[in-house]
């Protein structure tokens, strides 16, 4: 998440590697692969259940439906490049380079921002999976069913279990069996 804050406070100051920026945290918040970001339009956006914005797309690798709420920082960015030249001639939600040419500009954006890190288009969709979801405790289905996957197996193969996760749990865990964090309580609930 430090890493995410990076990129996301970073004064860029080049137009194309804002934007590419600004599309690989989009990824990051939504977990959307770069084919289907690419894809995006303003039709994928609709009134959820909740009577929130949702993205809902088929994805293009597997045709299985992928239902995303979006998120403020993922708003925030769809709202940015509403007006963007690209985006009114091509009908598309968020200008997107070619994949090549985004990651090739993705690794200067990494250099800019100190991060080590390889970063690349597929990258954020395990940040999605990991960082942003189920650090946060959204259950491996709901992830899953976010990312569009067939089998939660294959959402298994993004999900790494994080020092923080297992923090964050375990914190849950003493304060539901320890009363204040210390006592053991005689009715845990």
């Amino acid at each position: 998440m430090e890493e995410i804050m990076k990129l996301y406070n970073k004064d860029l100051q080049i137009a194309r590697l804002e934007e590419v920026r600004d599309v690989y945290l989009f990824c990051c918040f939504t977990g959307y692969a770069y084919q289907d970001v690419l894809n995006l339009t303003k039709d994928n956006i609709i009134s959820g259940i909740d009577s929130e914005k949702w993205i809902v797309k088929n994805r293009e690798k597997n045709d299985n439906p992928e239902r995303v709420p979006l998120l403020p920082l993922a708003l925030e960015i769809i709202d940015k490049y509403k007006s963007h030249p690209y985006c009114e001639v091509f009908g598309r939600l968020l200008p997107v380079n070619s994949n090549a040419r985004f990651n090739g500009y993705l690794k200067e954006v990494a250099v800019i921002c100190g991060i080590k890190k390889h970063l690349t288009t597929h990258t954020a969709r395990h940040t999605f999976a990991t960082t942003v979801t189920l650090e946060h405790d959204v259950p491996l289905e709901t992830v899953s069913q976010m990312l569009g996957h067939r089998s939660i197996r294959t959402t298994q193969l993004y999900a790494k279990i994080t020092q923080r996760k297992i923090s964050n749990n375990m914190k849950e865990l003493k304060n539901r069996l320890f009363d204040g964090g210390k006592n053991f309580r005689q009715d845990p609930t």
